[in-house]
């Protein structure tokens, strides 16, 4: 199993996600509303697992099926979540160790929102930003070899922050 480190925010990270939601637009730009850069890469000054997170909104979940073909052409790989039944989810490199996470989002829905109000929080507030990473440190270190545990112990506290969040629209 891979192991989950941590390394320190790379600037390179937003140039990368300029590029791929370019390269994502050229063959869904009919399918998509809006791309978002999300999860810790996308706030500077986050140390971050180095897999970018990429949001993709549509009008309509379902019609997600017809952005497996295109994806292709990318490297993505659609994955089957049913745990995550409002949300559609392509991974490009290997399993448990993807380069890109590729987060297909219904526009307007609660999941969308969520993630981007998490993230604009985290680039608001500082000192919430350097717990979550002092968070991320301590639990990649916990759960070295289990992303899945690692991802599991951080739910607290992103839970936690939404609603904090949530309190100050």
């Amino acid at each position: 199993m891979e192991q989950v480190i941590i390394k320190d925010y790379d600037p390179n990270w937003a140039i990368q996600f300029e590029q791929e939601k370019q390269n994502i637009q050229s063959i869904l730009a009919n399918a998509i509303v809006d791309i978002e850069h999300i999860g810790s890469t996308s706030i500077i000054g986050l140390a971050a697992k180095p897999v970018l997170d990429i949001a993709v909104a549509v009008n309509h979940l379902e019609n997600t099926a017809y952005m497996i073909e295109p994806l292709k052409k990318l490297q993505y790989e659609f994955v089957e979540h049913n745990n995550f039944p409002h949300r559609r989810f392509f991974r490009k490199g290997q399993w448990r160790a993807g380069t890109h996470h590729l987060h297909v989002y219904q526009m307007n829905s609660e999941s969308w929102h969520e993630q981007l109000l998490f993230r604009d929080y985290l680039r608001k507030y500082s000192n919430v930003r350097k717990e979550y990473e002092r968070i991320k440190r301590a639990l990649a270190n916990k759960y070295r070899f289990n992303r899945v545990a690692y991802t599991e112990a951080k739910a607290p506290f992103i839970q936690h922050v939404l609603e904090r969040a949530k309190e100050e629209q």
